[in-house]
């Protein structure tokens, strides 16, 4: 019975420290390059991805060609990012961004999929957005939350690590890098 209230003691422990240390969008404040999504997600671009499982297990590739731009508005400098994606098994998938700069680094935007509006911050050479997505898997559809990470490498590349989280917890993740075209 001791040694049962020892491994909990410890599990709490330790489930404790780890959800007190993970990261912020200020640990990022002062990297470089500085990401500034209007300058690099403008003209095309393409992607390649994977889908992880909970246990790290690769369970899709993918491709995506896209095209973006942006304008001024009232309301902010407004993006639209369109996105094709092509899956390994042979699925296609498209989905529109469109994005509002509400200045001092703060993003919101919504898609076809995504459920609200996702709310975007960015430090440094780093972007964290977060928002809710209707996600369809294997012939069926869960709403999902996204903890979505963008970093800029350079000028030309992004690196995005996504944790996919349901009843809090972590069941996928997806990672893509990004990479401008020349024209």
């Amino acid at each position: 019975m001791k040694k049962l209230a020892y491994v909990c003691l410890y599990t709490g422990l330790l489930l404790g420290v780890m959800s007190c240390s993970s990261a912020s969008i200020e640990d990022y404040q002062n990297t470089t390059p500085r990401l500034d999504l209007a300058t690099f997600f403008d003209g095309k671009l393409t992607a390649a991805g994977i889908v992880q499982d909970f246990s790290g297990k690769v369970t899709r590739k993918f491709t995506v060609t896209m095209e973006a731009n942006w304008t001024d508005s009232p309301e902010g400098k407004q993006g639209v990012i369109n996105e094709w994606f092509i899956y390994d098994d042979g699925e296609k998938q498209t989905r529109v961004w469109k994005i509002i700069d509400k200045g001092n680094g703060v993003y919101q935007g919504t898609a076809n999929d995504i459920l609200g509006i996702a709310q975007g911050e960015s430090r440094g050479s780093a972007l964290r957005w977060r928002y809710d997505m209707q996600l369809a898997v294997d012939g069926s559809e869960y709403q999902v939350h996204f903890d979505d990470w963008m970093f800029l490498v350079d000028n030309q590349t992004i690196i995005n690590k996504s944790d996919i989280i349901k009843f809090g917890i972590t069941v996928a993740q997806v990672t893509l890098v990004i990479s401008k075209q020349e024209d």
